[in-house]
């Protein structure tokens, strides 16, 4: 029993300090420095949402530079890609409760690139599973992805800092599968290497809308970088587009014409690889070979300045290493 003298103590109110301290740690949930860049949800489709970033380079825009699809069913939220920082994906979320309370219980992952999975850790620690596609350790596992990070925390600072880690998978797909949640069907393709070491998309068959990852750009150059071309390629130009209403990307607007949206990175890809296969073939150097090609087809596209000639730079380093195998 807690007598008056007790209470009087400055002992006592000591006590009461301590034991409330871990009470307070414990309970709270992390606090990210919010993100103060524009985000809605745009609807797609009765079942899907998306949040669409910026047109630009990495660090641009707190990093809010991908796309996030938000499909909601009667049992619960899936969300395909968790953006580029935990700050971003706290917004994301608050964006969702605007528009449906139900929890969000899986993250399907298109692909293990930096702007797609620094929100990963908001998601997981609320609960939700994490898919991802095989492949997907080559970067985790590797020295670039903690190199990203280190840079990213100064680049992209305070929205990355050291509290923000790289999520590993609960699931890891190396096959097609079908899913149904709740009043909704999903076809999740396993696509293997292509963009990244390795890529899925998303297909929601109630709505006709395909959620295509970093597969596909629309509206500005993609990235490449050390992406398998030749796998990319063959995808796209065997892409069955029978039943597909709209399309999500990885980057840029939500597409009515998927046929169209498709073309544009197609002919991408196909214009650098033949071009720089003709000067692999020729034993020409590079700096000669990407002046004598007529670029003017992408010039007008965002990223251009930025992206274009790295990219054609490392397609002519991996067609060498083709030539060789």
């Amino acid at each position: 029993m807690i007598n008056a003298k007790t209470r009087r103590s400055p002992f006592f109110f000591l006590t009461l300090f301590l034991l409330n301290l871990p009470l307070a740690g414990f309970c709270a949930t992390p606090e990210y420095p919010p993100a103060t860049v524009e985000m809605k949800l745009q609807r797609v489709s009765e079942h899907v949402y998306y949040a669409q970033g910026a047109a630009g380079i990495a660090t641009e825009n707190q990093g809010f530079i991908s796309n996030a699809a938000v499909i909601i069913t009667n049992q619960g939220i899936v969300l395909v890609d968790a953006l580029g920082s935990p700050s971003l994906a706290v917004l994301l979320e608050q964006k969702i409760r605007e528009i449906s309370d139900q929890p969000i219980i899986k993250v399907i992952t298109t692909h293990y690139h930096a702007d797609h999975i620094y929100g990963l850790q908001v998601f997981k620690d609320q609960g939700a599973e994490i898919i991802a596609p095989a492949g997907y350790d080559k970067y985790l596992d590797a020295p670039i992805a903690q190199q990203r990070l280190a840079e990213r925390r100064e680049s992209l600072a305070p929205w990355v800092n050291e509290q923000t880690r790289l999520v590993p998978p609960d699931v890891v797909l190396d096959h097609s599968v079908s899913m149904t949640i709740g009043d909704v069907e999903l076809d999740i393709d396993y696509l293997g290497p292509a963009h990244s070491d390795g890529d899925l998309s998303v297909f929601v068959k109630n709505d006709g809308v395909l959620i295509s990852g970093d597969i596909i750009f629309e509206g500005r150059i993609p990235f490449t970088g050390s992406a398998n071309t030749k796998n990319w390629l063959e995808i796209l130009e065997k892409f069955d587009q029978s039943g597909i209403k709209a399309l999500i990307p990885g980057h840029g607007p939500a597409a009515k014409d998927p046929a169209k949206a498709i073309k544009m990175t197609l002919n991408y890809l196909k214009t650098i690889r033949e071009a720089m296969q003709k000067a692999v073939d020729e034993m020409q150097d590079f700096d000669t070979a990407y002046n004598a090609t007529d670029w003017s087809e992408f010039e007008h596209l965002p990223a251009f300045k930025e992206a274009h000639r790295r990219n054609v730079y490392g397609v002519y380093l991996s067609l060498e290493e083709e030539s060789l195998q």
